[in-house]
């Protein structure tokens, strides 16, 4: 065993751009593999198990430049910026202060939990409150180094939110809520604008936004600022139908989950390994608890208790949508209500993990 590590080690000393060229070849095949099977954000989850494999045998790249995980930041930022027209805050308009009462309510509940799984030995309270913060697991994962967490517990657990959820959705939707299949309309998708339209948008919110954040000193700048902007040109008609190309998100997917997995030591996966069962515990109580304000939130706006539901389930907003297309549901008002949860977790959230980590690591 010691003769093998010693050839890999070896061989990765010599070959310092074939271990790229393995993370890059693995994690293309991997991605196209997930996505065949329906699996959400494929490339994010097959960059972070590519390079944590290859981390753990000692082949993989050392670490991965801050410049690319920036750029990876902000091209996920634009995509969740781009998200929120006006048609959204329409949508929830006549219902604002149910649906922010109801968004504070996830975000406290998540972070509650959060702070229950940041008492596990060898997890931090700012760890465990970004882990189970329940929005934008993409670009919580993506700025949870900056801010002082392990991203790789993070990522792992925010995922696992996501799978559970997205698993479970179509179940409970049909089970408890009497959802049944519909049909698919051809009204609910989105045109998008050429690909050179979703780069340049990107590059303006990047070089736009990245150098405010970091004048005003906000944490995780290089997804909060470029979000902003994108929010902000989203909501005023002004990026002309543009989003990030597939293929850019796809790469800026699998940086964000290269940048976990390349720090994973055998420790490390064992720490993981240790507070799976409690994390997986605390899953099914945000789950449970945002069902129950989905309830809440169909009482107090008119929406029915399956829309309610929809629109509060904390996580798979691509899943989401799917089901409700096909339950035929108030898909507009779903929507809006889970891109605005996003982007309030996205916003407040690496304020309040950092407040909470100072807070409870003092005391």
């Amino acid at each position: 065993m010691t003769e093998e590590r010693t050839g890999v080690a070896r061989w990765a000393r010599t070959f310092p751009w074939g271990r790229w060229a393995l993370l890059v070849a693995l994690t293309v095949v991997l991605t196209v593999v997930l996505q065949a099977v329906g699996v959400p954000s494929p490339a994010l989850f097959a960059g972070l198990a590519v390079a944590t494999v290859l981390a753990l045998i000692g082949i993989g790249p050392a670490r991965m430049a801050r410049p690319a995980t920036s750029a990876a930041q902000a091209v996920i930022a634009v995509v969740i910026g781009v998200l929120a027209r006006p048609d959204t805050l329409s949508a929830v308009a006549a219902g604002w202060l149910p649906v922010l009462l109801v968004s504070l309510g996830t975000l406290v509940v998540s972070m509650a939990a959060g702070l229950l799984l940041g008492v596990q030995r060898g997890i931090s309270p700012l760890t465990g409150t970004l882990a189970l913060t329940a929005g934008g697991a993409s670009g919580l994962v993506a700025i949870t180094r900056e801010l002082g967490g392990d991203e790789r517990v993070v990522s792992v657990i925010q995922y696992l939110r996501v799978g559970m959820v997205t698993a479970s959705m179509p179940i409970v939707a049909a089970a408890v809520f009497g959802a049944g299949h519909v049909g698919v309309g051809s009204g609910t998708g989105s045109t998008s604008g050429p690909w050179y339209l979703g780069v340049a948008l990107v590059a303006v919110c990047a070089l736009v936004g990245v150098p405010i954040a970091n004048r005003l000193h906000v944490p995780a700048g290089a997804l909060l600022g470029p979000m902003v902007i994108a929010l902000a040109l989203s909501l005023s008609g002004l990026t002309f139908a543009a989003s990030p190309p597939a293929l850019l998100v796809d790469v800026a997917y699998a940086v964000i989950g290269w940048q976990a997995g390349m720090r994973f030591t055998r420790p490390a996966l064992r720490t993981v390994l240790r507070v799976l069962p409690l994390a997986t515990v605390l899953i099914l109580v945000i789950v449970a608890a945002c069902a129950g304000l989905g309830l809440v939130l169909s009482a107090t706006t008119g929406a029915t208790p399956l829309d309610g539901y929809l629109a509060t389930t904390p996580g798979g907003i691509y899943a989401v949508l799917a089901t409700a297309i096909s339950s035929g549901g108030d898909v507009t008002f779903v929507v809006a209500v889970q891109v605005l949860r996003v982007i309030l977790m996205l916003l407040v959230a690496p304020f309040l993990a950092r407040l909470a980590g100072r807070h409870w690591s003092g005391s």
